[in-house]
């Protein structure tokens, strides 16, 4: 997938709870590069450009290029910390990516054709997404934004399951190779409760 994101860091050496309270207070996030069996690089980075990113859904589920002093890695977020209750990053953890390895990632899933779907617009249902993200598996080069569900056939009563999802070349979901137990239902139309407890509701005599 094309890279859309640049981040450019600062490589530290102080580590440390002082350390990392000094850092935030000078405006940079601390966060760490592992992986690909290589060292692990600490490095810090520019809050306000980290939140930025962090509110664009494709940089959860993206490969980023981490410019740290002129040598670029290829990397993914794998983790993020935020504090409790300020708009503030903590710190960010990234995994190495390589060309030849598979990724394990979760992408969010969107939904298409709520508004059309015959179990809405004939059958008076309710959507329920009931996953709003899967775990995928992929070379870098095949990772997806998102995954697409197109729910504009389904009718009232009906679902889609992991395994009805149309997945780009590539990926491929893990949680099918579990059996048959762990093909979940990722979204479903049903009768809104309260049709459903009046059609449940007996008459008195």
């Amino acid at each position: 997938m094309d890279n859309q994101f640049q981040i450019t860091a600062e490589a530290r050496s102080d580590l440390g709870t002082a350390f990392s309270r000094r850092v935030r207070r000078a405006g940079r996030v601390p966060a760490v590069i592992y992986g690909g069996g290589q060292p692990n690089a600490d490095i810090t980075l520019d809050h306000n450009d980290t939140i930025h990113h962090l509110e664009k859904e494709a940089f959860h589920s993206h490969v980023l290029t981490v410019d740290v002093g002129g040598r670029s890695e290829q990397v993914v977020l794998r983790d993020v910390q935020m504090h409790p209750y300020k708009r503030q990053v903590m710190h960010l953890d990234f995994l190495r990516v390589s060309a030849d390895r598979k990724l394990r990632m979760v992408v969010p899933l969107h939904f298409i054709g709520e508004d059309v779907a015959p179990g809405v617009k004939q059958g008076g249902g309710v959507v329920s997404h009931l996953m709003p993200e899967v775990e995928i598996e992929c070379l870098a080069k095949d990772l997806p934004e998102f995954i697409a569900v197109d729910i504009s056939k389904l009718e009232l009563d009906e679902s889609v399951h992991l395994s009805g999802l149309t997945l780009p070349a590539g990926v491929t979901i893990p949680a099918l190779a579990l059996g048959h137990d762990h093909d979940l239902s990722v979204v479903s139309i049903h009768a809104p409760r309260k049709a459903e407890s009046e059609a449940g509701e007996q008459p008195a005599g």
